[in-house]
């Protein structure tokens, strides 16, 4: 097979859905000197469903969910990957309780120390900052944190 644009791009789709703007790039670092071609690539996956940004955001944001991620990290990535305004979308819509999943992941990462302890709650803040939860957030778990105890949550994750 001859090494072109639209065999390349079909190699990498094969492999992994990709929004178009990371498309773009890969195809741009391989051929730089073939602009045009590579634009009409872009637009003839497009029109033949093989590459949907909207589709690409909709398993993009399943799978940041599910990594326990807020919304500020998903909006900071899907606009790297040139998609976020279909994140902003996709957020707009989803039905998530940001709070229950930020506090499911510092519970996890909270694992068997004392969440009243200042240290802890000051790297349960940057942890659960890093992954993308605003501060009225990060207040609010590592309140119910504090009152709760946390250990008497682990049976839940029996």
């Amino acid at each position: 097979m001859a090494d072109t644009p639209w065999n390349t791009a079909l190699n990498l789709l094969a492999r992994r859905e990709y929004s178009r703007a990371e498309l773009a790039r890969k195809l741009e670092q391989r051929f730089p000197d073939q602009p045009e071609s590579i634009a009409d690539v872009l637009e003839r996956l497009s029109e033949q469903g093989l590459q949907d940004d909207q589709r690409f955001a909709e398993a993009f944001f399943r799978s940041q969910l599910g990594r326990n991620r807020g919304p500020n990290r998903m909006r900071h990535e899907a606009r790297q990957k040139g998609i976020g305004e279909a994140i902003e979308a996709e957020l707009a819509t989803a039905d998530v309780d940001w709070f229950d999943l930020a506090l499911d992941a510092a519970r996890r990462k909270l694992g068997r120390d004392d969440p009243a302890d200042v240290k802890v709650q000051a790297r349960l803040s940057r942890f659960l900052a890093y992954r993308g939860f605003d501060g009225d957030c990060i207040g609010r778990v590592l309140s119910q944190l504090r009152s709760s105890g946390a250990t008497d949550e682990f049976e839940s994750f029996d």
